[in-house]
């Protein structure tokens, strides 16, 4: 749980920061100061667009042991649900 809660802050916060660089640039180029929902939407995207590229490099210590501890979990899984099968087949 641990990993995850990493991962998705480091992932928020990588957005939040393309974000607000988007925005800097996106209205130092137009020179408008007014801000609306029509005018954020193509600075949202973009940012999406740079946070998820950047993230592949920037976060691949953090998604792979967040992808270590879902493995884990999921052969616990695995297993508990073989020993019951197995259990089942013996009766």
């Amino acid at each position: 749980m641990k990993e995850f809660v990493i991962y998705t802050g480091l992932r928020i916060a990588l957005f939040a920061l393309a974000l607000v660089v988007v925005l800097g640039i996106w209205f130092g180029i137009s020179g408008s100061d007014h801000i609306s929902l029509g005018t954020m939407i193509w600075p949202i995207l973009i940012a999406m667009v740079i946070s998820g590229l950047a993230s592949y490099p920037l976060l691949s210590r953090q998604r792979d042991a967040f992808a270590q501890v879902v493995e884990r979990r999921a052969a616990k899984a695995s297993a508990a649900f073989e020993q019951l099968r197995a259990k089942e087949d013996d009766d």
